[in-house]
């Protein structure tokens, strides 16, 4: 394995995320624009309380740094703004008008200015600006270029224009006590272009970064097809058939040993030392997933999984499975993992699985999500999970999290071994065999076969199906013939 195609695979997921990012944004505001106007064109909030203690209620925004008259910026930013006004009691006054004239009109009286709203829950957060004097009613000023005044709701409609300005709503009597409804909507027509724009750059940034992907995994796939032919055109001794698993055994393989003498205490930080790993690897997932997709589509048409993918995909479980056998979900070894795609006899923990040589078109449509339901519930019992829920009356949430048969299994081991300085064998034992069901299916849903994950327990570290095979080449760890390691 060369570590610039790993950072490749890795840099080509990172811009496959901000693709999708960008892709998804779009979609979401081609969706808003088809859905969520009203019959008028426009985008409206819900309408939402606010309250003044004083005479008035004020929000402002500054356009004064928009580009000049001629930048296309300025041609229809926010297009028409609508905003709609009802107080609670009394005729309500709504209008706009120039900050600078608001401020005048209103200094020495008391009012409240909107500096923040949150949602999810609603919330408005209010500069109170103190005073004493009385005003005029607002309908007796010049200054608002658009304004409405009487009974019930009151709405608005201004075109966006620069300099700053301020939106004001204040009972017709100019009385302090203000509590209104208000909502507030544009139909600027940016929406959609600006969606169409995010999409069509996000798909190519997605197609980049999936190109990045697809050359580091067929430069991995070529670098392990020269590793397999002979060493020379006159060397013709066939090159060594693949491993296969044992007849009637399932063609996944999980193998893991227990590797003594084990640190009392390393298991403690293990999760710690694993973290560049975990980055790593959340990364190659990405490419992963993605991949898989695509093997999908490929199993559609033709029958059969793209070798390259399928080693690719194969390669980052079994990188996963040596790190949580290392930190996570075995403790059964202090030999830290290497960082490769590729079976390393020198490292106890492995995972291997037959290429199939032909894959049913239409189980690849179901397998993986209902088909699988019975292995998931089994694979959540034995990996933990949890699940919560939100209260509409409070807006707060409650989870309830459970840690897994084999983490509770696990950190039994750990306890025993700080305590004794031994890990069970035969809790070893257990510990492979909920793993080894786990990373079956995980194997099914991830398409590399068709066999259905048995529903069957097999404990120990060898795997069933796994043939097993003399190496002249120590273990990582373990001595070899000259006592030296």
């Amino acid at each position: 394995m060369r570590v610039g195609r790993i950072v490749q695979i890795i840099v080509g997921a990172m811009i496959l995320i901000g693709g999708l990012g960008v892709t998804g944004a779009g979609a979401g505001l081609i969706w808003a624009n088809a859905t969520q106007r009203d019959a008028q064109g426009y985008f409206m909030s819900p309408s939402e309380p606010f309250t003044a203690d004083g005479v008035a209620l004020v929000s402002s925004v500054d356009f004064a740094m928009r580009p000049g008259p001629n930048s296309w910026v300025t041609l229809d930013p926010l297009g028409t703004v609508r905003v709609r006004a009802s107080l609670s009691r009394g005729s309500t006054f709504l209008g706009i008008a120039p900050t600078s004239d608001v401020e005048r009109y209103l200094t020495g009286a008391p009012y409240s200015v909107v500096t923040s709203v949150s949602v999810l829950p609603f919330a408005a957060n209010y500069r109170g600006v103190s005073g004493s004097r009385s005003v005029a009613a607002p309908s007796s000023r010049s200054f608002w270029v658009v304004s409405s005044v009487g009974p019930g709701e009151r709405h608005i409609s201004w075109h966006s224009t620069s300099g700053a300005w301020s939106v004001v709503v204040m009972r017709a009597d100019a009385q302090p006590g203000v509590a209104a409804r208000v909502s507030v909507g544009t139909n600027t027509g940016l929406v959609l272009p600006v969606g169409v724009g995010l999409v069509v750059g996000g798909a190519l940034v997605v197609f980049g970064g999936g190109l990045l992907i697809g050359f580091g995994v067929m430069a991995l796939a070529r670098k392990r097809r020269e590793r397999a032919a002979p060493a020379s055109l006159d060397d013709h001794e066939a090159p060594a058939p693949p491993v296969r698993s044992v007849p009637g055994t399932y063609p996944a393989r999980l193998d893991g040993q227990l590797r003594a003498p084990l640190s009392r205490w390393l298991w403690l930080v293990k999760w710690f030392l694993v973290i560049p790993h975990l980055i790593v690897l959340a990364f190659l997932w990405i490419a992963a997933f993605a991949l898989t997709v695509l093997a999908g589509l490929s199993i559609l048409v033709t029958g059969r999984y793209p070798r390259a993918i399928f080693d690719y995909v194969v390669g980052v479980i079994r990188w996963t499975w040596r790190v949580t056998f290392y930190a996570f979900s075995a403790l059964a070894t202090d030999v830290y993992p290497p960082f490769s795609l590729a079976s390393d006899a020198r490292f106890p923990a492995d995972f291997t699985v037959d290429y199939p040589e032909h894959l049913s078109r239409g189980l690849v449509l179901v397998k993986w999500w209902l088909l699988a339901i019975p292995q998931y519930i089994v694979v959540a019992i034995l990996t933990g999970g949890g699940f919560g829920w939100r209260d509409h009356f409070t807006s707060s949430w409650s989870f309830v999290t459970s840690g897994g048969v084999i983490g509770i299994l696990t950190i039994a081991a750990a306890v025993v071994l700080l305590v004794t300085g031994e890990y069970p064998a035969a809790l070893f034992d257990v510990v492979m065999g909920l793993n080894r069901w786990c990373y079956r299916v995980f194997a099914y849903v991830m398409l590399l076969r068709d066999e259905y994950p048995p529903f069957r327990f097999d404990g120990g570290g060898r795997d069933p199906g796994t043939t097993p095979v003399v190496s002249s080449e120590p273990a990582i760890g373990e001595p070899d013939a000259t006592g030296s390691t």
